[in-house]
């Protein structure tokens, strides 16, 4: 965050607290121009005391001294009695967060001073190095002399092997200037500053969390002793925090408004401090807000918890987190595999079939026959021919289909097939004999037969072609017809030997 984000961020709260207006409201215009050109003025300033004025003030010596002071008294948990903003280290622990939020927007500030002054010498380390922390340490270490960058193992402990060897090869390259003496002595001290306002910042941290242990141990133990103090001051104590719901602890520490003029895209709305705990950032981006609402929850009855003193163990605080890391695991768990169950048997019993002969009858008479079935079947991956024009999508099936020309003969099923009594079997048999001349409609003989015959003794000569085959007919009627009966039956060794 930019001195000038810093400086809108302080206006609008300003402006806010004095019109008493909604979060909606807008800055005029003017305020923002005027703001910035105050910056401008700012980080022109020739030292670094000019623009950051935390690391001399009286409130940063005061809470720092407080620190050591309960540091070295080594407070336990009983001597905390009744509510826990009672207690006179408890005003202290929020006091030393919240100037860590302070020492953070310092260190920006001086950031950007040093980054200003230093790009007279190396105006390409600012695109090289992103973090704020590692430019400032190399800059102290390479100072006016580029050539520190090959073989140095100060540079070696704060960045990477690559970024060494990349800054390396910029910096033979650079377009940039000399820096004087004064401008040299002002950028160590600008860096000096710093580091040591990270080294507080650090020590802040390790006191807060050491301290949170026995002031809100159960919560304390599910988001950390940092985030803990944050909503524990911004909520205004652990007794308002335990009176609040989850809903609104949830958003404790969320960015009222975006500032005008400035980008949002990075802006999550309705996400506070819990949203940014580590707990919930160790989790992939679309669950974390899910995640949020349940860290949220827990928060609240462990604040509730910690209100009462109970368990001040962190028992309570111990459930909770393991609560929170099996949801979190049944969450990132891959779905089951559907596995392929069989159909259950069939609850119907079995029908009762009747049988006989009317039966097999009926199903013989109301039955599909043989020409329908095979009109009914249908050859995939070929066009069928429609049968009429006037009736378009109705065609023949497999009929016709064996290339003979003809509807193919079709297979008799004997046991089903419809029975003629023996009467009129002979009746059949006997108008199939011909007699006389032949016809050419009953027999499929061509229509040019003739009876006259050329032979080789007599020339031409009158026969009766049918002569030969009405005397194999009669044979065949006599001896080989379906209808034949034994001539003679004197008993059943004669009988025997007549067929």
């Amino acid at each position: 965050m930019s001195l000038a984000d810093e400086l809108l961020a302080d206006l609008e709260e300003a402006a806010e607290e004095e019109e008493g207006g909604s979060y909606g409201e807008e800055e005029e215009e003017p305020a923002i121009e005027d703001v910035q050109e105050e910056t401008q003025l700012d980080l022109s300033g020739d030292s670094v005391k000019s623009i950051a004025k935390l690391w001399d003030s009286k409130m940063f010596a005061e809470i720092m001294m407080k620190i050591e002071e309960y540091i070295s008294k080594q407070a336990k948990a009983s001597e905390v009695m009744g509510p826990v903003e009672a207690a006179p280290e408890y005003r202290v622990i929020v006091d030393a967060n919240n100037l860590t939020v302070e020492i953070e927007n310092e260190l920006n500030i001086i950031h950007k001073f040093i980054r200003d002054k230093y790009s007279k010498r190396f105006p390409e380390l600012e695109s090289l190095v992103p973090n704020a922390l590692d430019y400032i340490r190399t800059v102290k270490e390479l100072g006016n002399s580029l050539d520190k960058c090959k073989n140095n193992e100060n540079l070696q402990q704060i960045l990477t092997n690559a970024t060494i060897m990349v800054v390396s090869v910029t910096a033979s390259t650079t377009q940039g200037q000399q820096l004087s003496e004064e401008e040299l002595e002002r950028l160590e001290e600008a860096c000096d500053m710093a580091l040591e306002l990270n080294a507080s910042k650090h020590r802040i941290y390790e006191y807060v969390e050491s301290r949170m242990s026995f002031i809100a141990p159960n919560l304390s133990l599910i988001i950390g002793a940092s985030t803990a103090a944050k909503i524990m001051g911004v909520a205004g104590g652990l007794t308002n925090l335990s009176k609040m719901p989850a809903c609104n602890i949830m958003l404790l520490g969320a960015q009222r408004k975006t500032l005008s003029g400035f980008s949002s895209t990075s802006v999550l709305p309705h996400t506070g401090y819990i949203y940014h705990s580590d707990i919930v950032q160790s989790l992939p981006p679309d669950l974390r807000r899910k995640a949020a609402r349940l860290v949220a929850a827990k928060c609240t009855l462990a604040a509730r918890v910690d209100s009462f003193h109970e368990s001040t163990e962190g028992k309570v605080g111990y459930e909770l987190k393991d609560e929170i890391e099996r949801k979190f695991d049944k969450w990132q768990e891959p779905p089951p595999v559907k596995q392929v169950k069989p159909l259950p048997a069939p609850l119907d019993g079995q029908r009762k079939k009747r049988g006989g002969r009317r039966y097999r009858k009926m199903k013989e008479r109301l039955g599909l026959t043989e020409i329908r079935k095979q009109a009914n079947r249908m050859s995939f991956g070929e066009i069928e021919e429609d049968a009429y024009q006037e009736d378009l999508g109705f065609s023949l099936g497999h009929l016709g289909k064996s290339g003979s020309g003809r509807v193919r003969q079709t297979q008799v099923n004997e046991a089903t097939k419809a029975r003629i009594s023996k009467t009129l079997q002979r009746t059949l048999q006997k108008q199939s004999v011909v007699y006389g001349g032949k016809s050419t409609i009953r027999d499929r003989s061509s229509g040019t037969a003739s009876s006259v015959a050329f032979t080789p003794l007599q020339g031409l000569e009158i026969v009766n072609p049918q002569a030969a085959e009405k005397k194999v007919a009669e044979a065949n009627q006599k001896y080989f017809s379906s209808m034949a009966e034994f001539l003679k039956v004197k008993g059943e060794k004669s009988g025997i030997m007549s067929t």
